[in-house]
């Protein structure tokens, strides 16, 4: 699937809830659903930071195509890095540097996030395409 597809997936998911509570223990769902990070993953040097909550990141690239697994201590902030795998994980370093990620406008989790959980995300968002810059330049 695309980038786009999957963001189109995501919006029409979050579409079925009107109130943002539901959309708040969506969140908090995928990110049970995601799998633990490795603990050998757990390090310094994969934590993000300008996160409140702590939030590891780990980047490989298997067969031209950056796959990612992470991990929070924080519920929901687990379940936003579970939608930005969902929408990056697997795709090539030059789709994700190109890719605009308009589903965190349409289903209004930008203006539903604290200040803080903003820039958190942003920070996600940021390693994220630092990860396909570094492997784009192999």
């Amino acid at each position: 699937m695309t980038i786009n597809e999957i963001q189109d997936e995501i919006i029409e998911e979050f579409q079925d809830f009107d109130d943002w509570m539901d959309r708040y223990q969506l969140l908090i769902d995928l990110g049970s659903e995601q799998a633990p990070l490795d603990e050998r993953y757990k390090t310094e040097q994969n934590l993000i930071d300008g996160c409140q909550s702590r939030v590891w990141l780990q980047a490989d690239l298997v067969d031209g195509r950056v796959r990612f697994q992470a991990e929070s201590d924080a519920l929901i902030v687990k379940g936003i890095v579970a939608l930005l795998i969902r929408v990056l994980d697997n795709q090539t370093p030059a789709d994700i540097l190109s890719a605009e990620l308009y589903f965190i406008e349409k289903i209004g989790l930008r203006e539903h996030l604290s200040p803080t959980r903003s820039n958190g995300l942003l920070a996600m968002l940021k390693q994220m395409k630092m990860y396909a810059l570094a492997f784009s330049a192999r």
